[in-house]
């Protein structure tokens, strides 16, 4: 069974990369010996287009990619490829930037495909971004009056002792309407995308292109916005670095990002036969 075609899913950030934001040259020759053995792998982001599409290449792929957490599942050089975007309506997104105008955040940020709409000129903000992200064009202004199309991310930046009062709003008032997620530390950012969209979308419209059976799909990752995508595959494996409640639902749990979790876990698994680097 090993031996046969599986469907192998990456998340990025603290999964595939170092905490420098590069792949281990070993974890990317294991992940391009799969790819040679005949597995098909695919990156399952966050991030958007433009903040993962020079990993996409450094693998050399050529699949379907997942971009912010399900709202956004295309393929970067398939264009006739049937692209799902999945954007919540402006309407609601207005709705949100005013409750964080009333709670008082540190700023709002939007993203419509790869443009971003930032709310109030934050350095803090544009570093984050600038090194997860190079050359980010911003549109600097107010959310309530810039933003004029649905957008298929919210980013907020709320104040820290503001997180629980925040997300506790988001559940009483918006709940039937978007999903939230919290990115890790240190940045402690809550992100928004539409009702629905998560990893695990963009897992079965792949797996059904492909013709892989759940059982073999083999998904990685180390975030809360890694949940359902680590529930739905066959094979989950939280990284050792992950959330106590991704490894306690995962099948496995492998070694840190620091430590080629990704590659030790994939060359043992599907048995493949990598040279040392």
């Amino acid at each position: 069974m090993k031996n046969e075609k599986h469907l192998i899913a990456l998340d990025l950030d603290g999964t595939l990369l170092t905490d420098n934001k590069e792949i281990s040259p070993r974890t990317k020759q294991i992940v391009q010996a799969a790819i040679e053995a005949g597995h098909i792998v695919i990156i399952a982001t966050g991030r958007p287009h433009r903040a993962s599409i020079t990993y996409y290449h450094n693998l050399g792929l050529d699949t379907p990619m997942v971009n912010f957490n399900g709202a956004l599942i295309h393929h970067p050089t398939d264009k006739k490829w049937d692209v799902l975007h999945n954007p919540m309506p402006i309407r609601t997104a207005k709705k949100i930037v005013d409750a964080c105008y009333q709670l008082d955040v540190n700023n709002v940020l939007a993203e419509v495909m790869d443009d971003v709409y930032l709310d109030r000129y934050d350095e803090k903000i544009i570093d984050i971004f600038d090194s997860a992200q190079a050359d980010t064009p911003f549109i600097i202004g107010d959310l309530r009056n810039k933003l004029d199309e649905d957008p298929t991310s919210i980013l907020i930046h709320p104040k820290e002792d503001h997180i629980h009062a925040l997300r506790s709003h988001l559940n009483d008032y918006h709940a039937d309407l978007i999903e939230h997620r919290k990115w890790g530390a240190p940045w402690n950012i809550i992100e928004i995308v539409k009702k629905g969209m998560h990893k695990a979308v963009g897992l079965k419209k792949i797996a059904h292109y492909f013709n892989i059976p759940q059982e073999r799909i083999i998904a990685f990752g180390d975030e809360d916005n890694d949940l359902e995508m680590i529930d739905y595959a066959g094979v989950g494996v939280a990284m050792a670095n992950g959330i106590d409640e991704l490894k306690s639902i995962a099948n496995h749990v492998t070694q840190t990002n620091e430590a080629d979790g990704v590659g030790t876990f994939l060359e043992s698994y599907l048995k493949l036969k990598v040279k040392s680097v």
